[in-house]
């Protein structure tokens, strides 16, 4: 791996509502470098979480402690506002599940990219609209002219997850973090638009957070896992080596995968072992 991006140690991310106490991560540690880092489980165990902590984008219920939060030379916990909105977007993007919820549908798509780049760099509104028509072309879509003038309901899944990651893209991060940008697409749709994250990933040098619950999908897309169950990373791994995994709980997503070529009556269940919790 090279030379850290990020350096998240001992990671944890608490929910007080009513008086009550939610531990949604626990001791969550990780680096990121230029590479492709999954984090993989079920809904519920703190992936998305893990994510928005790093900008922030909790609510103020949330209490998130750490030995280590940092990005570069800068102290996540410590940031105050103002830092952080120098710092969102423009140096760690985020890119959403679903671009039907993130768009805003009274604004035309290139408007909405414009923005994004306006936000953080001066320049007159004809070079924010030049290189909004660039990073459209980047990302794959035809006639950017048109597609500019479009509003998010007259553009199909795939191009409006790709318009997503134009938005995310277009201020330069150095830090993307990818929330299921592929839950909602067909699977050819999803490749393309893994094909044209990738293309770019590879271009900027960037290290990519990719947050998945599919396995063969995280497989042959990213370079590293990290597993989390119940708020915890129960294993690391190298994607190539996903095979391989020692943990019961890795062991039984991957035995719950459905197969084109092992026909199998009945698809195991996960069995729970309350030792996972604290091992």
């Amino acid at each position: 791996m090279s030379e850290a991006k990020l350096q998240v140690d001992n990671l944890s991310i608490q929910f007080i509502n009513d008086g009550r106490t939610t531990d949604a991560v626990r001791n969550v540690s990780f680096s990121l470098g230029r590479e492709k880092l999954a984090i993989v489980g079920e809904s519920g165990s703190g992936k998305s979480t893990v994510g928005r902590s790093l900008l922030r984008l909790h609510p103020a219920s949330a209490r998130i402690s750490a030995d280590t939060l940092r990005f570069g030379d800068l102290n996540l916990l410590d940031a105050d506002e103002k830092t952080l909105r120098s710092i969102r977007g423009r140096r760690i993007s985020m890119i959403m599940q679903d671009p039907k919820y993130s768009l805003n549908p009274v604004m035309t798509v290139g408007a909405q990219i414009t923005e994004a780049y306006l936000a953080h760099h001066r320049v007159s509104q004809r070079e924010a609209r030049k290189q909004t028509l660039e990073m459209l072309e980047k990302v794959h879509i035809r006639d950017p002219e048109r597609v500019y003038s479009l509003y998010p309901h007259e553009v199909s899944g795939g191009m409006g997850q790709r318009i997503m990651i134009a938005m995310m893209l277009i201020p330069n991060p150095e830090i993307i973090i990818a929330d299921e940008p592929t839950s909602a697409l067909d699977v050819s749709v999803q490749q393309q638009v893994l094909s044209v994250l990738d293309e770019l990933v590879t271009q900027r040098n960037l290290g990519l957070i990719f947050i998945s619950h599919d396995l063969n999908l995280v497989r042959n897309f990213c370079d590293r896992v990290l597993v989390m169950y119940a708020g915890r990373v129960v294993e690391s791994i190298r994607a190539a080596d996903l095979d391989q995994a020692q943990h019961p709980y890795t062991r039984g997503l991957l035995a719950a995968l459905p197969s084109l070529t092992q026909r199998r009556e009945r698809l195991p269940v996960l069995q729970r072992d309350p030792s996972w919790l604290t091992d």
